[in-house]
């Protein structure tokens, strides 16, 4: 498939989206429609183990949605229109995604840049990158999950203290809060993203699967958090790669797992 707004790279196990947009990987609703397509092909293809999504440049990750665009929206007073509602669809669709989605920060991830990294699986970062939901400075409030996905990943208070003050977040704050579970040196960052996507792509897929799913849905439904458990156990209990782990630990060699 041809793209107009990013680039995709396939390797052994792993894809790398890229968001290439000129000048700041504004998210426009063409690019955000690229990236939810993206995701759900790269998703249906069973030699995918991992989907890497970064931003090109050094400067940003992504400043957010196109704010031409979105002025457009809101002078129709429309509050459902195109890029509000494809950048939902997007952000669901990376959250929903059954295959790990590593979210790789190059530079500055502000507004909807930022929340498409909260629907990401993991963040990785740049100890340069910088985080933010500005959305406040501009008399809106964040429109694609910032306000109920953050505070379930960094907690309410630290999430009010970013969302009321719309401030720029350093790489090491949000390693502190839990928002990015690893920072490289810019020199560094896609080795390490690379590592860490080959790093996932040779865990077992169908429990993996399974701890996203019942991570995902428990933190949404807490009083079902034991039944997903339960039945994502029972799933994964039943698959080759279960008896294949299990049959390695006791032989002391390395498994080989199959995603079945």
């Amino acid at each position: 498939m041809a793209w107009e707004h990013l680039t995709v790279e396939r390797n052994d196990h792993h894809a790398v989206v890229t968001l290439d947009r000129p000048k700041a990987n504004y998210l426009s609703v063409e690019l955000v429609r690229e990236v939810r397509r993206a995701v759900v092909e790269l998703d249906a293809d069973p030699a995918t183990r991992c989907i890497v999504v970064t931003g090109a440049g050094k400067r940003f990750f992504s400043a957010g949605a196109d704010i031409p665009e979105l002025q457009a929206t809101l002078s129709d007073g429309c509050t459902n229109g195109e890029l509000l509602s494809e950048g939902l669809r997007m952000v669901d669709t990376v959250e929903n995604s059954r295959t790990p989605v590593v979210g790789v920060v190059n530079g500055t991830a502000v507004g909807g840049g930022c929340e498409l990294l909260l629907a990401c699986h993991f963040r990785i970062a740049s100890e340069t990158a910088r985080f933010g939901q500005p959305e406040i400075n501009l008399g809106i409030v964040p429109g694609w999950g910032g306000c109920h996905r953050l505070p379930r990943l960094i907690g309410e208070s630290r999430a009010l203290d970013w969302l009321v003050t719309g401030r720029l977040v350093t790489a090491q704050e949000a390693l502190e809060a839990g928002f990015v579970c690893k920072t490289a040196p810019p020199d560094q960052l896609m080795e390490a993203a690379r590592e860490f996507a080959s790093f996932l792509a040779n865990r077992p897929p169908v429990a993996l699967r399974a701890i996203l799913r019942c991570v995902r849905e428990g933190g949404l439904y807490p009083e079902r958090g034991a039944t997903l458990e339960a039945e994502g156990f029972a799933e994964v209990a039943a698959t080759r790669d279960a008896t294949e782990g299990v049959a390695a630990f006791l032989e002391k060699r390395q498994p080989n797992f199959i995603g079945e």
